[in-house]
């Protein structure tokens, strides 16, 4: 997951662009040091998981992360697995489920054999030797799934090409998993049969690497919150006892659409939710939260220097980001662009309202009039209200959610301006 971005903080617009990236997660930072980009949110939300992975337990933890699209839980993930004490307790192996699987059409069995392959794989990436035994078993059952699985090519049917290694088949399988949706069902087929027998892979992997290392492994999977709401109640609801069952512990990214169905209790003991930054009090829209302003002004400062851009037009910036980083992100590049075509040396106000304007545009094209109703009622009273177009718009980011307390909820400060169309 790493991007090898150059963390440098921008002295002019062109910088300035490439450093509001929308989608770049920070990398984890080098000897004990955040990443130079890396800012703390109010409440520290992210402890409570590191706490949780901290804490005793008899089983190695699991835990279920969410948060809405943009608010940086890919960066959180990648912060949390340098953490000095994370480090010295566990054994860490992070990887997108994008770079392992189709994750359009993902399934429970496809996030298994990506957690054994990964480990696997990081771990001879290492210098680890697994046992001669275990050598043999791993390869016994290697030898099961190429027997079982076929491809067809040209018409014909031949034994899945995977190599004569395990290495070349968990390299190969990933491949075959994303690129190929015949391989992909076959594989599932033959693991159909003996799932027990790919959880007993991943165990001993897990073993195998605590024997030698003394840490126990850590898997933190991102992007599986990106599969729609039925993908993941197929994985976490339905299957959720057997995503428990790998001897490691795994922190799994969950769609935040789970969080509000009714399948949510399935996971409710050990899901932990990345809030938005909080922008004013509950109900209480013309208030600043001073705390939130200062976390989105920091966001801003480490990428660019000040200087670039008018107070004025950050602080409206601010307002219009709803304290979601990537958006924060969107309307600062889309600013910084508007200001660059017409040879400013700053972005001011106008730019900023641009780039509003910009995104509520998109918005007009997309919401549907049932949808501004909905919007309007939770601008009247930031309350929660049952409705099945409450996901939808959550997702979109029409609808955010906040935590003070209880939490509530508001519409996207952008879409304020459609509301009273």
């Amino acid at each position: 997951m790493t991007n090898h971005f150059n963390y440098l903080r921008a002295t002019d617009f062109d910088r300035a662009w490439l450093n509001f990236e929308l989608d770049l997660p920070l990398e984890a930072g080098t000897n004990g040091k955040p990443n130079p980009f890396y800012i703390t949110r109010p409440g520290d939300p992210i402890a409570e998981l590191i706490d949780g992975l901290l804490s005793p337990f008899y089983k190695p933890p699991k835990f279920f992360f969410s948060g809405h699209r943009g608010c940086g839980k890919s960066t959180e993930l990648l912060h949390l697995m340098a953490n000095p004490q994370i480090q010295k307790k566990f054994w860490p192996v992070v990887f997108s489920i994008r770079d392992e699987a189709d994750i359009i059409d993902l399934d429970f069995r496809d996030v298994l054999l990506a957690m054994g392959g990964r480990m696997f794989l990081e771990f001879r990436k290492q210098g680890g030797v697994l046992p001669s035994k275990l050598m043999k078993d791993l390869e016994s059952w290697r030898g099961r799934v190429e027997e079982e699985v076929t491809t067809v090519k040209e018409g014909k049917y031949s034994n899945m090409e995977v190599g004569a290694g395990l290495e070349a088949f968990f390299a190969n399988a990933s491949l075959k998993m994303r690129m190929e949706p015949k391989t992909r069902r076959q594989i599932r087929q033959v693991i159909d049969k003996n799932v027990t027998g790919l959880i007993d892979v991943i165990n001993s992997i897990a073993g195998a690497v605590q024997a030698r290392d003394g840490r126990i492994p850590l898997i933190l999977i991102d992007d599986l919150d990106k599969p729609g709401l039925k993908e993941a109640k197929s994985i976490f609801q339905e299957r959720r006892e057997i995503m428990l069952q790998p001897n490691c512990a795994i922190v799994y990214t969950v769609s935040s659409a789970l969080f509000y169905s009714k399948e949510f209790d399935a996971i409710r003991d050990q899901a932990m939710f990345l809030p938005n930054v909080m922008l004013h009090p509950h109900r209480l829209p013309e208030q600043y939260v001073k705390e939130g302003y200062e976390t989105m002004k920091l966001f801003v400062s480490k990428r660019m220097e000040s200087r670039l851009i008018e107070p004025q037009a950050l602080l409206l910036a601010i307002t219009y980001s709803g304290g979601v980083f990537r958006e924060m992100a969107r309307i600062m590049r889309t600013a910084i662009g508007r200001a660059r075509r017409r040879n400013a040396d700053q972005v001011d106000k106008t730019d900023v309202e641009w780039a509003a304007t910009e995104i509520r545009n998109e918005y007009r094209r997309i919401l549907e009039k049932e949808d501004i109703a909905v919007l309007r009622n939770f601008f009247k009273n930031n309350h929660m209200q049952s409705s099945e177009r409450i996901r939808p718009l959550l997702q979109l980011l029409a609808l955010l959610e906040y935590k003070n307390g209880e939490n509530w909820f508001d519409v996207h400060p952008v879409l304020k301006a459609v509301l009273n169309d």
